[in-house]
């Protein structure tokens, strides 16, 4: 056979070889994009449910999402129905179990305490609330003044100090939601979410000083070293001096220690010798 012939018959093959390739491969990602994709369908908030309430089917509806359903999502209404919210959840956002109390626990501020802390009451006013500000979710630092007992169970006159740093609020009266435009309002009560250790402190604190609130920056998570503020140091702007300790007259000088004397005469020598006693000997 001709060789030319034969070059030109394998170039042929060559191409229409990658000709071949390349249908199948156009045809391939057109089969692929016209088939359908799955979908699931999931169980979502057909309003705004705030915290602390209890859902209802009123609440629910179902959405359809393409692909699988995110871990945790609830799929069917009965098992969201009944249940407490402990996170606000926003209309047509899927329900999650994260943003759900266990089944049985009911709604209000008991569910949204995490395991391990509790809810400990602090009655406030005007001026300890922070003027209003004391909000859902904010963070707080809480003072304590009062007249701490001394040695023989003497005053040492009025002082404040931190008793707890960075804590939460968890509701303000009886709301236990921010305010939807974060308005300021008076409320008598302020619930503080804090450990059963840091409870007993607060609540011994409360029968005999009195507690001030300090709002903080949430993003300041530092505990400063702070130490008690004295009356005293109010007015002449210096701590007061520790008591000096007792030193005996005299300058605290060692009294010189006792001698005694030895002369010796060796004919017309004479020496003298001093010795200390054995009370100054050490």
């Amino acid at each position: 056979m001709n060789r030319r012939l034969l070059t030109i018959l394998l170039v042929a093959l060559v191409v229409a070889s990658l000709c071949t390739w390349l249908v199948i491969r156009l045809v391939g990602v057109r089969l692929a994009a016209s088939k359908p994709m799955a979908t699931t369908q999931v169980v979502a908030a057909a309003k705004d449910i705030p915290l602390g309430a209890v859902i209802t089917k009123a609440d629910l509806t179902t959405i359809t999402i393409g692909g699988s359903a995110p871990k945790g999502t609830i799929l069917k209404m009965d098992d969201a129905v009944g249940r407490g919210v402990i996170s606000e959840i926003y209309q047509g956002e899927p329900v999650l179990e994260s943003r759900l109390a266990g089944i049985g626990s009911g709604g209000g501020l008991a569910p949204t305490i995490p395991q391990g802390m509790r809810a400990c009451a602090v009655r406030v006013d005007e001026v300890v609330g922070v003027a209003g500000f004391v909000i859902p979710g904010s963070r707080v630092d809480v003072l304590v003044s009062g007249n701490p007992p001394g040695p023989g169970g003497n005053t040492e006159g009025v002082q404040t100090q931190t008793l707890l740093q960075n804590i939460q609020v968890l509701s303000a009266g009886t709301d236990i939601a921010k305010d939807a435009e974060g308005k300021p309002q008076q409320v008598q009560v302020v619930n503080l979410l804090v450990t059963p250790e840091q409870a007993e402190t607060l609540s011994l604190a409360s029968n005999s000083l009195k507690i001030q609130l300090v709002l903080r920056n949430p993003l300041d998570t530092q505990m400063a070293k702070v130490p008690p503020t004295a009356m005293s140091t109010i007015f002449t702007g210096t701590a007061p001096a520790p008591a000096a300790p007792h030193r005996a007259t005299g300058g605290g000088k060692k009294p010189a220690p006792k001698t005694y004397s030895i002369t010796i005469s060796n004919g017309s020598k004479t020496t003298e010798s001093k010795f200390a006693t054995p009370e100054g000997q050490h």
